[in-house]
């Protein structure tokens, strides 16, 4: 049973991982209305967003890990998975106000909460385990590009109503 409680952690990471993707999955509808938008020239094939969200999952499990095995402190502990837990709220309430509502310009304004929870995390993260921030990085990287499609998407296709 102990040994149970010092692998915790890593049943978190693969539970946020898997509650995430599944969220993501679920509220992701790619249908008429998504095909209908015009989208800058620049945009990624839509095979390439599953193969970077699992990368970029995977790396973030990772990276909480490594962090939660690093802190000292249990009050670590506790920010990091609230600040996970938040993340994949965000995460998923993206996909929610893009997809199911069709609110490009909802979500645009909600990335920026979402790229400032991955942005404190790696806050928290860098002072006690470099590792697990520099791995966090390529998420800051994708959320920073999905805000350019997010706005392009607005500026291409707006108003949404």
């Amino acid at each position: 049973m102990i040994h149970f409680f010092k692998q915790a952690h890593v049943i978190a990471a693969a539970v946020w991982i898997f509650a995430v993707s599944l969220a993501g999955g679920v509220l992701t509808e790619i249908g008429p209305w998504y095909y209908s938008l015009k989208q800058p020239d620049w945009k990624p094939p839509d095979w390439a967003f599953g193969l970077i969200w699992t990368t970029i999952f995977i790396l973030s499990a990772m990276a909480w890990i490594l962090a939660w095995r690093a802190s000292t402190h249990v009050s670590q502990k506790k920010i990091l998975a609230i600040l996970f837990i938040l993340n994949g709220m965000l995460n998923a309430l993206w996909s929610f106000l893009y997809f199911k509502l069709h609110r490009p310009d909802w979500s645009f304004i909600e990335s920026g909460f979402l790229w400032l929870s991955v942005f404190l995390i790696i806050v928290v993260m860098v002072k006690f385990c470099k590792s697990g921030a520099l791995l966090m990085l390529p998420y800051l990287i994708w959320v920073s590009c999905a805000i350019l499609l997010n706005y392009e998407a607005i500026r291409l296709n707006g108003p949404f109503q």
